[in-house]
């Protein structure tokens, strides 16, 4: 069989990242073999997301780009892939005539058959076809790269909530989750090829099982808790109005799951938050908070946020500023309101103009970089055990010019931090290869984004 490159250009989330290694995966056995280089390419895939307006430009762009390539290179099949797929379907193809396959979030194990016809005959195809039934029942062993450490591993699919600015309903569908079964050899296989670190991933993570009646999500944390080989254990989306006692109670009784939670509260208005249709308060988003807390006192706590929300005066954004300075986020994400098809807040009144959304957006953002900084300083002197993913970017042997033939090294804290340091240190060789390992850091310096230290003896 010939060998075949793959080239895919992932834009979004953190599931389009997985979903971009299922693409790779079922896709291998056909000959195609995954590569950096577009021009190489005999199939580029761009895997696309349409949460927010931004994303699906940027996908629209990258597609533009690919005109002059498809034209000097006619046999390169074309193929958009995820979310602005599923949501736009025969209107891709009339808008870019060079792009030769459509295919949805649910398609994913159908582009075997799909890229078979295309190579024997060169049609057009658009699969957009949603089930009810989750199709990844089964691992699909796809490529790693090179000294990886980390990784994503679905366990559901889709979302039932119907937040009023989000299409994830409408392009992903509804929800369904993984038998556990499937979840755990997914992961026992990752961590026979060298993983150390799973990430759950579903747009609601804390909802897992209740609709087929499997294990509650506590539950499979717990057994995957149990996994062989395997360090740490991240997840992510969790759904402030499903965080349940059980799923608190599990930061203090398992020794693998992370000291960090991603808790998405976008608003720290309740009136907003009921037009948001995200069914908790406020107060009720604190106290969940404050038990988490309680059972984990170091638990590193990241948010997301959207500013501008059709309806927003200033007072109900300082509130949300007002929130922030009350839990102290280590870290937030923060968007302005954009709308999006499908989703009922576009047909909202009170659009909040552009100018205001990102004025907003800016006091968000340097607030809460304020406090970002003074919790990396107050780190300073303490020693955190990181997760090794290899040398610094971009630092190499010869980190900044000076001289120093050291490697330096990054990796991240159970907190989720990011954490650079050298091996200057008597107790680590110079050469000693590290990714992979767990290291005691001792944390000499704060920057805005990462910290800095060095390695001591555990």
């Amino acid at each position: 069989m010939r060998e075949k490159r793959l080239y895919i250009n992932t834009i979004g989330c953190q599931m389009n990242v997985y979903d971009a290694g299922q693409i790779a995966g079922v896709l291998a056995p056909l000959g195609y073999t995954p590569t950096d280089d577009i021009e190489a390419a005999d199939m580029v895939v761009v895997n696309t997301c349409t949460i927010r307006e931004k994303a699906e430009q940027k996908a629209f762009s990258f597609l533009g780009r690919l005109t002059k390539i498809k034209a000097a290179k006619p046999a390169l099949i074309v193929a958009m892939g995820g979310c602005v797929a599923q949501q736009e379907g025969e209107a891709v193809l009339k808008r870019m005539p060079y792009v030769d396959l459509v295919f949805g979030t649910h398609a994913i194990f159908r582009l075997p058959e799909m890229v078979r016809r295309i190579e024997a005959s060169r049609c057009r195809i658009v699969d957009v076809r949603m089930t009810e039934a989750i199709e990844i029942d089964r691992p699909v062993d796809g490529p790693l790269d090179e000294g990886q450490v980390s990784a994503f591993v679905t366990i559901m699919r889709g979302c039932d909530n119907y937040c009023t600015y989000c299409v994830v309903p409408h392009v992903r569908g509804r929800e369904a989750s993984r038998h556990p079964d499937r979840i755990l050899e997914e992961i026992r296989m990752r961590v026979d090829q060298g993983i150390r670190e799973v990430t759950l991933l579903g747009q609601n993570v804390n909802s897992y099982g209740n609709k087929e009646g499997l294990c509650s999500f506590a539950e499979l944390l717990e057994w995957v808790n149990g996994v062989e080989g395997l360090g740490r254990i991240r997840f992510t989306t969790s759904h402030p109005k499903d965080l349940s006692d059980e799923l608190i109670q599990a930061f203090g009784r398992l020794d693998k799951l992370c000291h960090h939670i991603h808790l998405p509260v976008q608003s720290g208005d309740d009136d907003i938050l009921k037009r948001m249709n995200r069914r908790y308060s406020r107060s009720v988003y604190l106290d969940k908070l404050a038990r988490l807390r309680q059972v984990c006192p170091d638990i590193a706590v990241t948010s997301d946020f959207i500013v501008g929300f059709p309806g927003e005066t200033e007072r109900q954004f300082q509130r949300t500023l007002e929130l922030i300075e009350t839990v102290r986020y280590d870290g937030l994400f923060a968007f302005m309101y954009s709308d999006r098809p499908n989703a009922p807040a576009a047909k909202f009144s009170g659009k909040v103009p552009e100018s205001v959304k990102k004025e907003r957006l800016q006091a968000l953002l340097d607030l809460q970089q304020s406090i970002t900084r003074e919790k990396h300083e107050a780190m300073v002197g303490q020693v955190r055990k990181v997760l090794v993913e290899g040398p610094s970017r971009g630092l190499g042997e010869s980190a900044g010019g000076n001289g120093n033939p050291d490697i330096r090294w990054n990796g991240r804290a159970s907190s989720n931090h990011i954490i650079h340091f050298s091996t200057a240190d008597a107790h680590c060789p110079k050469k000693e290869i590290l990714t992979g390992e767990f290291a005691d850091i001792m944390i000499e310096g704060a920057y805005a984004h990462s910290l800095w230290g060095r390695r001591v003896q555990g």
